[in-house]
């Protein structure tokens, strides 16, 4: 392996906590696994996971997967998927991060998108068979060349990953570990339609600096995260944060209230890493006595027009940050003051942490002419959200652009000067963290027959749920799976509400 560093990665970083302390603990799986994948929970110090990363590595590169080919990755949040991000980067690869309620049609849509060369999954998550809807979607896909899960009862055809880690095979070749070089791929659904946004080693690390510095994450800190980490945000706030404090990391499949108040005083987390309206609702329960080692909570907000009208964290022995996500276009993050209110936006560079003088700049905000929020920084991608090119005939070349608009409808409080962003953009849906069209929703609804009924409803967890009413269910599922939309969609975020 050439040890370059002509600026950091994200298997740098590994490396550099790994020579410090091999024999720490570094990864604690969820502790209710065995039902979410069917494979008992795992517990792995620095030196083993590097032992696994390194097996993985040597299985992708035997496979044939040339440098900076585009590996595909669904697992639940669990080791494995922390694993098979770090091998993929030691094998000189990019990460294409696939959501877990994606199903073949939208799998099969973002691997033609990529171009990818492989696709890794697992037998069953919560009783869906994924390897088979990777086996489906692999089939369709033309670039796809290897196909591989952990987990058992694997298909016909597809490699098993759990052989790879008991061989732990010794091939490496030369991977330039270099910041600059393209790490993931996560997707985004906009105005404009489906978008593929990518991202170099650079943009990430940049991201988690942004979080952890602004909530202060301690060093050698152990870290709950209970967010899915295939976004931009999920794979910062959890892998990248939990590099940059060189602790520990352990993983919260959402979601068990139960289990996750057992894992964060079993593990005695410092650092909750959740959905926002979960870390909320935190705030109702007697912390100090239910969760006592807890001092840092992080919560994202896909919705960040709500941030403005939550309620007030009361907790005094834990932090709320509060983290502002735009889709995939990036994020930025506020710490609230002693009063519990959310912190004032105001536009331009913003530091971290946000209050000190001085602190490195994380990025830039501001709004556009059409009274929309943009985003400009080092995590921003803004040739991933390029306007569409002009005519041919045109004469006019497009002007070049720095930043990404978020299409976020904001304006200024004429007497603080913060930015309040007031609606989402305009035709976008979201549901429990997916992102649709508005037309797709009632295109939808109009094919699940007559008399039924397709509607996003709030929710406090997940924002809304996605909740469908049909004369005949059978033929409701039938008309989803046709469309491609998961039919578990309708049902998936209904109940899911974390017990106090």
């Amino acid at each position: 392996m050439i040890q370059n560093n002509a600026s950091p990665t994200i298997d740098g970083l590994f490396r550099r906590i790994l020579a410090r302390k091999p024999d720490a603990l570094a990864l604690l799986d969820p502790l209710n696994k065995q039902r979410v994948t069917g494979q008992p929970p795992k517990r792995l110090t620095f030196a083993q996971a590097d032992r696994a990363i390194s097996a993985l590595s040597a299985h992708f590169i035997e496979a044939g997967l040339p440098n900076n080919s585009v590996i595909a990755v669904q697992l639940p949040n669990t080791v494995e998927f922390m694993l098979t991000v770090l091998a993929a980067h030691r094998a000189g690869l990019v990460v294409a991060l696939l959501p877990l309620l994606w199903r073949q049609a939208e799998l099969t849509v973002a691997l033609n998108r990529t171009g990818a060369r492989a696709i890794v999954t697992t037998g069953k998550i919560d009783g869906v068979s994924h390897a088979d809807l990777a086996m489906n979607a692999a089939a369709d896909a033309f670039s796809i060349r290897h196909v591989c899960g952990f987990g058992h009862d694997l298909p016909e055809g597809m490699a098993s990953l759990d052989l790879a880690l008991s061989e732990e095979s010794a091939t490496t070749r030369a991977v330039t570990q270099d910041g600059r070089r393209a790490a993931m791929i996560s997707f985004d659904v906009t105005v404009d339609g489906f978008r593929a946004v990518p991202r170099t080693h650079l943009s990430l690390i940049a991201g988690g600096l942004a979080l952890s510095l602004e909530s202060d994450v301690p060093q050698g800190a152990t870290v709950m995260s209970a967010f899915e980490p295939s976004s931009f945000a999920g794979l910062t706030s959890s892998l990248v944060v939990w590099l940059l404090s060189g602790g520990t990391l352990a993983l919260h499949h959402p979601f068990d209230g139960d289990v996750l108040e057992q894992e964060i005083n079993e593990h005695s987390c410092e650092t909750l890493i959740a959905p926002a309206q979960l870390a909320v609702r935190l705030a109702e329960i007697d912390m100090a006595s239910r969760l006592p080692t807890l001092r840092n909570v992080i919560g994202l907000w896909r919705a960040p027009e709500q941030v403005a009208a939550s309620p007030i964290w009361t907790t005094q022995h834990a932090v709320l940050t509060d983290v502002y996500l735009f889709g995939e276009a990036g994020l930025f993050s506020a710490r609230r003051a002693a009063d519990g209110a959310p912190a004032p936006i105001l536009p331009g560079p913003h530091g971290a942490p946000r209050d000190v003088p001085g602190a490195s700049i994380a990025g830039e905000i501001f709004l556009t002419p059409r009274g929309t929020l943009a985003l400009r920084g080092p995590m921003v991608t803004p040739a991933a959200y390029a306007p569409p090119s002009p005519p041919r005939d045109s004469l006019l070349a497009q002007p070049p652009r720095d930043f990404v608009d978020t299409d976020y409808a904001a304006r200024l409080d004429r007497s603080t000067g913060a930015i309040c962003i007031t609606a989402p953009p305009t035709g976008i849906m979201a549901v429990g963290g997916y992102r649709f069209l508005s037309q797709d929703l009632q295109e939808w609804a109009k094919r699940l027959g007559q008399g039924a009924l397709l509607t996003a409803l709030p929710d406090r967890l997940s924002g809304h749920r996605l909740a469908g009413r049909a004369p005949d269910n059978a033929r409701a599922r039938e008309a989803l799976g046709e469309l491609g939309l998961n039919p578990l969609m309708v049902e998936a975020f209904r109940d899911r509400a974390p017990s106090n």
